[in-house]
């Protein structure tokens, strides 16, 4: 089981999420009938890029100049620095989508994703929350807002189900690896939730 837990928490990380969700945008709405699938892929290659390949760089330099003690951020007192660069890493992904005309909803994704590192850092400075689950919070917001605006292809429910899924399978695992308790997995998803879900409504 420890080893499912592991394979969960690596394959939803929150440097893979974004990527994950911006991918999935594009296929469950209307999106895929207007955007090309090469121009789908160039757009998840930039998004992970952004998103994913700038801050694994980032926490690997932090960890070899000794500026961290743990490259996994187990240790929340040093999570502050990290957590910045993955915020700004967000902004710059939502001004990469604002600049290719992406509506807007998908623009402000990564904008909620943002807004959830900050209150990701806040908390942090007392209590550990969970940054794992505010990423799959903010991927299972946007299927709601798509299907909220009316801007769902046909299935979108299975989508929806899906991400729920994933997103308990995701606590679980974090609690059976001791990261987390269930109080800061719920708190983690409630977190990229509300954030995402809010910026995207405007």
């Amino acid at each position: 089981m420890k080893i499912l837990a592991r394979f969960f928490s690596n394959a939803f990380s929150p440097i893979l999420v974004a990527s994950y969700g911006v991918l999935a945008a594009l296929i469950c709405s209307t999106l895929d009938i207007l955007v090309p699938l090469n121009v789908k892929m160039l757009i998840t290659g930039v998004t992970f890029f952004i998103t994913g390949c700038i801050p694994v760089i980032g926490i690997a330099l932090l960890f070899f100049t000794k500026r961290i003690s743990d490259p996994a951020l187990n240790n929340r007192t040093e999570r502050t620095i990290p957590y910045i660069l993955t915020g700004l890493c967000y902004l710059g992904c939502a001004l990469y989508l604002y600049r290719i005309n992406a509506p807007s909803w998908l623009w402000t994704f990564p904008i909620g994703g943002a807004l959830a590192v900050i209150v990701s850092i806040l908390v942090n400075s007392r209590w550990k929350i969970s940054a794992h689950l505010a990423g799959m919070g903010g991927v299972t917001a946007i299927f709601f807002r798509i299907a909220l605006d009316g801007i769902a292809k046909p299935g979108i429910e299975w989508w929806v189900m899906g991400s729920l899924f994933i997103t308990g399978c995701l606590a679980s695992s974090r609690i059976m690896l001791g990261r987390h308790t269930l109080g800061q997995t719920l708190a983690g998803a409630a977190n990229g939730f509300f954030w995402v879900l809010l910026v995207s409504a405007f």
